[in-house]
């Protein structure tokens, strides 16, 4: 609903630009018509606003006094000519005008995007997201408008356009209004495909410095999260979360099984190191790296693994920070309660808090940051 709101608003924009260009350009047109007309079998020099000048005068009149025509004649024709001039001149700067003022406005800048990953069938833990950590409404709003920090779930489509799934989705939406609908069709086994797109329509609608991918069974501090990225502001190319290097999984049947394990090596291998898939961070550049070349960007089974192989290759800052992957609830009430609070807090047995729904709460009231830290923090 965001973003066809936002479409039809361009698309107004456009069509009202197209109209007034439309009409200076009648009104040109005609004029130089009429102007072609009257002087078609004189040999006078219309004036553009291109800086062609007029003939001078007395050049004019000497040639009407050899060719037989009067002065008078001359006087009157040279008066006509240079008063269409100054209208075509005049017409002229008016549709530069018309067209300067339709031109779109640069983006606003934006600290981050965070994308919370969800599914059509997780509209409870959205629930207990926005209930806990996540602003609602007008706080929200504030959010963007005055910390540069925008939040969204992130959800494509169903297989089947216009079903019951994507029906309920679009009255949550108008409900909400707090998702960014991707042009990609749902699926566990397609993580890595919707993370691509998911970076490649962020880019294209917010200019922000980072951009965040989160679960959404996840606890979030986003006072925190702004203070951490902060920190990364003067480096261009930055891939912010907590690194590992797991085994890579050949046994079909078991979670996480990677079926292009051969891509590693000897059977047992581990991966090259990567951000665990809870929550990570990526500089605009290399978002946009990854919105260019999404078409030949390999995809693995763990979308957190094709994220990293993406930028392996690249000239990119790797930092592991452990603000990022608190375990819940000792460590991050601990931080929380020597006032520096987690960024991000799940349990490791469940890769997110384990029955999170029921626990985001209770999660929320151990662990959460100052209430007051977000709005006074100055990013």
């Amino acid at each position: 609903m965001y973003m066809k709101n936002k479409a039809e608003g361009i698309g107004l924009d456009y069509a009202s630009r197209y109209v007034l260009f439309r009409k200076w350009a009648f009104y040109l047109c005609f004029v130089c018509f009429c102007a072609g007309m009257l002087f078609t079998n004189r040999l006078w020099i219309v004036p553009m606003a291109n800086g062609v000048a007029l003939k001078s005068y007395d050049q004019e009149l000497a040639k009407t006094e050899t060719s037989g025509a009067r002065p008078e004649e001359f006087s009157r024709s040279q008066l006509s000519i240079q008063t269409l001039a100054r209208s075509i001149s005049d017409l002229e700067t008016k549709l530069a005008a018309v067209t300067t003022d339709h031109e779109p406005t640069s983006k606003r800048k934006y600290l981050v995007v965070v994308g919370i990953n969800t599914a059509f069938t997780s509209r409870k833990r959205r629930d207990s997201v926005r209930a806990t950590w996540m602003p609602q409404g007008d706080k929200r709003k504030k959010l963007e408008e005055e910390k540069g920090i925008v939040i969204r779930f992130v959800i494509g489509r169903s297989a089947t356009p216009g079903s019951m799934l994507d029906m309920s989705l679009d009255a949550e939406e108008r409900q909400h209004g707090d998702f960014l609908r991707l042009n990609h069709v749902e699926g566990y086994l397609e993580l890595s495909a919707k993370t691509k797109t998911y970076f490649a329509t962020a880019v294209s609608l917010w200019d922000a410095e980072f951009y965040v991918k989160v679960d959404d069974d996840i606890h979030v501090n986003i006072g925190a999260l702004g203070t951490t990225l902060v920190g990364h502001r003067n480096k261009p190319r930055v891939y912010i979360g907590c690194m590992k290097s797991g085994p890579v999984l050949s046994n079909k049947g078991v979670k996480y099984h990677e079926p292009e394990y051969l891509r590693f090596g000897d059977e047992g291998n581990l991966y090259f190191r990567h951000a665990t898939g809870q929550l990570y961070a990526i500089s605009k550049d290399l978002a946009t790296y990854i919105s260019r070349n999404q078409d030949v960007l390999h995809k693995y089974a763990n979308e957190d693994v094709s994220l990293g192989s993406w930028l392996i290759g690249l000239d990119v800052e790797q930092v592991d920070d452990k603000k990022l992957c608190c375990s819940t609830p000792i460590d991050c009430e601990t931080k929380a309660l020597g006032g520096e609070a987690c960024v991000a807090s799940f349990d490791w047995r469940c890769s997110g808090i384990c029955n999170s729904v029921e626990r985001m709460s209770e999660i929320h009231q151990k662990c959460a940051e100052n209430e007051t830290s977000l709005w006074s923090s100055s990013f």
